[in-house]
């Protein structure tokens, strides 16, 4: 019997509830594989439906599709002479479960249902499934009739079990599996599983990848084996950007790498191993194989296949290779350019519009729009055909190659600044450089006359003038003023969203970007429904602290020569009225806090867990150098005072590209009221407690 296997891991772009587009890119991702001399193929977390169906599990429509699309699977001459391993919800004893099915030549091998539910953060998979929690345990489950005609199949093995083919056994893990305390595959392992698999949808986060390379390498350096991982990849249809990075590993050595951000819908990992070399790591192990020699034995399932090769000796097999991770500055060019890019080619738009300021939020987001623009012109250049057909779906012409991403930036991408008395020359120009250097089209426009008109309408209506308070306001007059301005700009975006295009004689609409980050939202440093209402927002999860280390990496990768001073600029809205023609008002000073104090502020709230007490505590010992314990106490209490007054402006915010752990997005990340005792009066009292002991 042969040693060397071959297997395949798949990194697909799949789309919630797109099941002609998911079987589509299902069956190429076999072909390949087939191609490529592999026996075994693995696919994503619920690659059927599509990970991201949330509420639609509950519907019998989604169940229904997903046995059809498996029928179509299951029938294929695509895929024979090699065992198929798909994702899909299954009702089994109606209750509804996570599950792996896997097959070979028309037969169902095992359907194996999630054991560890992913249920934290961003997941809530525990709201649509149940955990399988009878472990080492197998029921028959009855096949729908449509399934039956195909594999003439009554009830086949569910539950936990393992594969035992004539030359090795797999066991399969879930996504959040590998990441439990008690993972599968120890127990596999001891009892003689060689391969684990594990069917993925883990999605994006700046610094996270990793975490996920360690744990794979982790779980068969102790214990011995490959591991094959797949993953979903790209925006399957809301705030997520799934990334890909499928792998396999073997004996705690990475052999093969997937790409975490890339354009192609259907990425397959092929890798031929020697099962020798698992079994030779195994041998010397002797606290392993004591422990072995104890496990209770996992349910096997007969399978009349072979993973290998009959005559092996002159076949390569794979060698250990050094993870390349991507700098976080790297991270955020790319990963929110894909999802744009799924965005924009799935909701059939022609581009996009954004308010460009000249600051550095707006900048950013111009530049990651850039940098689709550059990975669209890439991949048409490597022969992506998917990329070259959406490219021409999106600007209307059957004929076009994008080859310049400045040329296909003017297409698609309008940029507008909107300028009141109160903007300064110096963003005007900062904008419109921006806007050259990219290839943007470019709008400048005043939009004075509208405000006047609006705060005309109120003084009409009223009797009273409202005045900005560097003219004797009231400090309520000041913020109405700022927030007519900011208002009227969203107005203003929408309308020539709509119409810019069919100006200029082109079809279409184009959506709107929003560009506020994740440390403006956590304080409510925003005007609800201004320019931060959008479409989608690509920056709305970055903090200011990593927009500014990629507006630098900008400067250096795209010689974006404008981005110098837009980085030596103070921040500032420019909502209040200038002072000598110069801006007098900057962000830090209004929101009485530094960019850096609210990344730290919104890490210990949210990824700590930290309550107005608990912050303090753990501040007073972080800025000892630099703050007195009552200093410390006096921000904490601006902080929450500021965070609780303004938490409503969340359940308004405009979708964002999901990138860290301390997002206040309040769909579903970070779950709070938005309506808050703003005065925290118990707990002001704690900290000043604790100040007067010290």
């Amino acid at each position: 019997m042969g040693r060397a296997v071959s297997v395949a891991a798949c990194a697909l772009n799949q789309w919630a509830l797109d099941f002609e587009g998911n079987l589509e890119r299902i069956f190429r991702s076999i072909d390949i594989a087939k191609s490529r001399g592999a026996r075994y193929r693995l696919g994503p977390e619920l690659e059927i439906c599509g990970y991201g169906c949330s509420d639609h599990y509950y519907e019998s429509d989604t169940l229904l599709h997903s046995f059809q699309v498996l029928a179509k699977l299951l029938e294929s001459p695509t895929t024979q002479d090699i065992i198929c391993d798909v994702g899909m919800p299954v009702l089994h004893r109606n209750v509804r479960y996570n599950c792996r099915v896997i097959f070979l030549n028309k037969k169902i091998l095992l359907i194996r249902p999630k054991i560890s539910l992913a249920n934290a953060g961003n997941y809530r998979e525990l709201r649509w499934f149940t955990p399988w929690n009878k472990a080492r345990h197998v029921e028959e489950y009855f096949l729908p009739s449509i399934i039956q005609e195909v594999t003439g199949q009554e009830t086949v093995p569910f539950g936990d079990a393992v594969l035992a083919t004539k030359d090795t056994c797999l066991g399969a893990e879930i996504c959040e599996e590998l990441w439990a305390p008690n993972s599968p595959h120890i127990e596999m392992g001891l009892d003689g599983v060689e391969i684990f698999t594990n069917s993925s949808g883990s999605h994006h986060v700046l610094r996270k990848a990793h975490t996920r390379v360690d744990l794979v390498n982790s779980a068969t350096a102790k214990n011995g084996g490959i591991y094959i991982l797949a993953n979903q990849k790209g925006c399957d249809g809301d705030r997520l950007y799934y990334d890909g990075c499928a792998m396999i590993s073997m004996n705690g050595e990475t052999v093969a790498q997937g790409s975490q951000f890339s354009l192609d819908d259907v990425e397959v990992l092929v890798a031929t191993l020697d099962l020798e070399d698992v079994r030779s790591y195994r041998a010397e192990i002797s606290s392993r194989n004591l422990a072995a020699s104890k496990v209770n034995p996992y349910p096997r399932v007969r399978v009349d296949f072979v993973l290998s090769y009959s005559d092996d000796v002159a076949v390569p097999t794979c060698m250990p290779i050094q993870w390349r991770h991507h700098s976080p500055e790297e991270e955020i060019s790319l990963g929110p350019a894909c999802w744009l890019w799924d965005y924009l080619r799935r909701s059939k738009q022609a581009g996009f519009l954004l308010p460009l300021s000249g600051g550095i939020d707006s900048s950013a987001t111009a530049c990651i729009v850039y940098s689709m623009c550059h990975q669209v012109c890439l991949a048409v250049k490597n022969g992506n055909v998917d990329v070259l057909a959406d490219a021409r779906k999106i600007v209307n012409d059957e004929t076009y190659v994008p080859e310049d991403p400045r040329e296909f930036c003017k297409r698609i991408f309008t940029t507008c600044y909107m300028a009141t008395e109160n903007s300064s020359q110096d963003t005007c120009n900062r904008a419109k450089l921006l806007a050259e250097q990219i290839g943007s089209y470019h709008i400048n426009l005043n939009i004075d006359a509208a405000v006047k008109a609006i705060v005309g309408i109120f003084s009409m209506v009223t009797g009273r003038t409202p005045h900005f308070s560097v003219y004797g306001g009231s400090s309520r007059e000041n913020l109405a003023l700022q927030n007519v301005q900011a208002r009227i700009r969203m107005v203003f975006a929408y309308l020539f969203a709509q119409l810019t295009l069919w100006t200029r004689g082109m079809p279409g609409g184009l959506l709107v970007l929003g560009s506020a980050n994740v440390d403006e939202s956590l304080r409510g440093y925003l005007t609800k429904y201004d320019c931060s209402s959008a479409d989608i927002n690509p920056i709305g999860g970055i903090s200011k602290t990593d927009l500014k280390n990629f507006i630098q990496y900008c400067i250096e990768n795209f010689q974006l020569t404008a981005l110098r001073s837009i980085m030596s600029a103070p921040p500032t809205a420019e909502l209040e009225p200038l002072v000598d023609g110069q801006v007098a008002q900057t962000d830090e000073a209004d929101m009485g806090m530094t960019y850096a104090e609210l990344s730290i502020y919104g890490k210990l709230r949210k990824i700590a867990k930290a309550g107005p007490y608990s912050m303090f505590c753990k501040l007073i010992n972080m800025w000892k150098e630099i703050c007195t314990p009552r200093e410390v106490a006096a921000k904490v209490k601006h902080f929450f005072r500021m965070y609780s007054i303004n938490r409503h402006k969340m359940t308004t915010l405009t979708p964002s590209y999901h990138a860290e752990n301390y997002s206040p997005d309040d769909n579903r990340f970070d779950l709070r009221p938005f309506l808050y005792n703003t005065t925290w009066s118990w707990q002001f009292r704690c900290i000043d407690k604790q100040v007067n002991a010290l």
